[in-house]
C-alpha cells in the first residue's frame, strides 16, 4: 500500500466517504488474498470501534496497515492481523477507516454478512488460540524445511 502517497486515503475518505483498493501483503490471510482481493473502507465512524472491526490504520513511519481490533484501551485499541501473531497498539487517532466489504471472485461479502461472521467467530475471535496454531504452524514449517536440506541439500 506504501506506493500511494501519504495522504491519498485520507483524502479519498474524507471527499468520498469509502475508499476500494487491492489487498498488498499476507497479513490478513485468509479473509484477504494478496493482489486478489478488493477491500471496500468506509470513513471511520463517530463512535467508539468494537472488537473484531477490521480497521485501517497508519503507523507513525506512515505505512497504512488494515488489521483487526482485538481489544479496547483507554486511548486506543490492541489490533492484531488474522494472520499475525504480534498485537500492537494503535492510538484512536490513527483509524481512519472501517472494512465493510470484501469483494472476491467478483462477489461482495459485507462484513455484517453470516459468512464473515462465522468467519470472525472461528478464527479471529479465539486470537489468543489462534497465534498459538500459527506459531505451531511456523515452527513445524521450520523444521521440516531443516530436514527436508539435511536430506536433499544443494548441489554445488
Amino acid at each position: 500500500m506504501s506506493e500511494i502517497r501519504k495522504s491519498s486515503f485520507e483524502e479519498l475518505l474524507t471527499e468520498q466517504g469509502w475508499l476500494v483498493y487491492t489487498n498488498v501483503g499476507v497479513s490478513m490471510m485468509p479473509l484477504l488474498r494478496q493482489g486478489r482481493d478488493l477491500m471496500i473502507i468506509r470513513k471511520r465512524p463517530e463512535e467508539r470501534l468494537q472488537p473484531m472491526d477490521a480497521v485501517l490504520f497508519r503507523r507513525d513511519n506512515g505505512q497504512y496497515v488494515l488489521h483487526r481490533i482485538v481489544r479496547l484501551l483507554p486511548g486506543g485499541y490492541d489490533i492484531l492481523g488474522d494472520n499475525c501473531v504480534a498485537s500492537e497498539f494503535v492510538r484512536e487517532e490513527q483509524v481512519m477507516g472501517v472494512l465493510s466489504a470484501v469483494v472476491r471472485n467478483g462477489k461482495r461479502i459485507e462484513s455484517s454478512d453470516w459468512r464473515n461472521r462465522v468467519y470472525v467467530a472461528l478464527w479471529c475471535r479465539p486470537y489468543r488460540l489462534r497465534s498459538v496454531i500459527l506459531r505451531l504452524k511456523q515452527t513445524c514449517r521450520s523444521r521440516a524445511a531443516r530436514v527436508y536440506r539435511h536430506f536433499f541439500p544443494k548441489k554445488q
